[in-house]
């Protein structure tokens, strides 16, 4: 961090998920070990039977519901009021702020044809944001890319702070399609087992306020942790079953890392992707073999989909989030019902108890449709 003009920070996280608003009602769900996953019938659409994990319970805006909001607009600007109570800023410290924001839905939750951008505009309109606007859809590699593109956004100086994240709920569009590519377990997922069978769906939000170095020493800002690297690369193979090894993803976490400036043994942590489906789960076996090939030790990797589901659009950002918790609280995750995990020497399949140890340096990996990858690379603001 020698130049503080170039090295960006986070200085607030918002989220909004089944386990409540705020991301200390997260980290106080996930430590528990509560999974979020439930059985759903009707709940979601008529005649839909399986496991889904919802937010009950979601009350109007502040300062007035907009009867152009969709569900998903409602998320993304709950979970960037929060971030912006959690940076310490009053929303009027944001009017020239940008906003990246990543959806896989959109409003396919409402009737109406409903344009993707329309997620970055409802955060922005709703606290009149004039900087600049864009969003991102890259099925569930989405969240995540948003952040890195707000990073590379903010380095060009495009605004001064950023609001990127995700928000996607859950739609009977999305159930229907991962049943239709029989990819759903009608029981709480397994990421890693041998014997998984599928993803569960989720629901929420996520959002992180960035900015420069530079930017949260002027204001002395509370640093929640650095953003030491980033990168996106694309497997080039099929519209939607991953590379068999992996290969896309593996350049990929090599590239944050070498963007970091980091050793693969720095790295004490992965926040996977970790659906639960049998191709996904394999190919990101065999991408943490070959890029962290060479460490001292294996790589402890957990799936946080095992609490919450796959939020899709969300995902990325959510899981960002949870990775900077783990970095904050010193403490790795399990994966909840890994009971007989792929047979990895490379990999540390964290599962059983919560582990606590010091975790300068945590990594969270996304993938999506289309072969999308994006790593992001978080370190403690206090190393």
């Amino acid at each position: 961090m020698t130049d503080t003009h170039k090295t960006i920070v986070v200085t607030g996280v918002g989220v909004v998920s089944p386990y409540g608003i705020g991301l200390d009602c997260l980290q106080a769900g996930m430590l528990s070990g509560k999974s979020c996953l439930q059985r759903t019938k009707d709940d979601v659409y008529p005649g839909f039977e399986g496991t889904t994990a919802q937010i009950r319970g979601l009350g109007p805006l502040a300062g007035g519901s907009n009867s152009q909001h969709s569900r998903t607009d409602q998320l993304a600007v709950m979970a960037t009021q929060d971030a912006m109570v959690s940076s310490g800023l009053d929303s009027s410290a944001f009017r020239d702020s940008g906003i990246v924001m990543a959806s896989t839905l959109g409003g396919l939750t409402e009737i109406d044809a409903y344009p993707f951008a329309h997620v970055a505009d409802a955060v922005g309109d709703h606290f009149r944001i004039q900087g600049p606007r864009c969003a991102v859809s890259v099925a569930c590699a989405s969240g995540a890319m948003a952040i890195a593109l707000a990073a590379n956004m903010l380095l060009d100086g495009a605004a001064p702070i950023f609001l990127a994240g995700g928000s996607d709920p859950l739609c009977p569009f999305t159930l229907s399609g991962f049943n239709s590519l029989q990819a759903l377990d009608p029981n709480p997922c397994s990421p890693f087992d041998q014997n998984r069978k599928g993803v569960n769906l989720g629901e929420g939000s996520a959002v992180l306020v960035l900015e420069t170095l530079a930017g949260a020493i002027a204001r002395n800002a509370d640093v929640l942790a650095v953003l030491r690297g980033w990168a996106m690369t694309n497997d080039a193979f099929h519209s939607t079953a991953p590379q068999n090894q992996g290969e896309g993803l593996a350049d990929c976490i090599c590239l944050s890392m070498e963007m970091a400036e980091v050793r693969r043994d720095d790295i004490g942590y992965v926040n996977a992707h970790g659906t639960g489906t049998p191709l996904n789960d394999s190919a990101e076996a065999n991408a943490y073999e070959t890029a962290f090939r060479g460490r001292n030790r294996p790589i402890p990797v957990s799936s946080t989909k095992s609490y919450l589901g796959h939020c899709l659009g969300a995902a990325g950002a959510i899981e960002a989030a949870i990775t900077i918790m783990a970095v904050r609280s010193g403490t790795l995750l399990p994966t909840l019902r890994l009971s007989d995990p792929i047979e990895s020497p490379g990999v540390d399949w964290l599962r059983g108890e919560v582990k606590r140890q010091p975790l300068p340096l945590a990594m969270s990996a996304s993938s999506g449709f289309g072969g999308s990858n994006t790593v992001l690379v978080f370190g403690s603001a206090r190393s």
